[in-house]
């Protein structure tokens, strides 16, 4: 059963494990290449709750954001992959450029940003109960990845 899914849907099922008392965690990204970093924030978010969920940027939104070589794997390609990853629950792809509809519709438990967010800049905030801002695995991050490979 894919853990993909629309928000229509995703929203159903969070208001039922809401009613069971289960703690929702919501962070979001890229995810284009997963490396070690993406792992420890995975890792980091699901200790935080009981179900992960992540809001995966659409190809137009990372394009908008990032620039037209982005993202290196379609979004059909970076939701396998984190389907694959056990720590990851749900997966909602969003074409906006920040997640905050889709914060606002579930209304997740927590939201876990990277710590290079500042709070009052996380969008989303007003619907949560607490925000964590996780540390980055050092050494990592997709940009340097893709310019190492650039390099040779």
């Amino acid at each position: 059963m894919s853990k993909v899914k629309t928000l229509s849907v995703l929203k159903k099922i969070v208001n039922n494990l809401k009613k069971k008392n289960k703690r929702i965690v919501f962070t979001n990204g890229c995810f284009d290449i997963i490396h070690p970093g993406h792992i420890k924030i995975l890792k980091d978010s699901k200790s935080k709750g009981d179900i992960l969920i992540v809001g995966l940027n659409s190809d137009s939104s990372i394009r908008r954001i990032k620039g037209t070589n982005r993202p290196v794997m379609d979004e059909n390609a970076r939701s396998k992959v984190l389907e694959a990853i056990g720590l990851v629950d749900f997966i909602v792809i969003f074409n906006e450029d920040t997640p905050y509809r889709i914060i606002k519709e579930l209304r997740p438990d927590y939201l876990v940003k990277g710590e290079d967010w500042k709070e009052n800049k996380i969008v989303g905030r007003e619907f949560v109960k607490k925000i964590f801002r996780i540390k980055f695995y050092p050494g990592y991050s997709t940009t340097d990845i893709i310019q190492k490979i650039k390099n040779g």
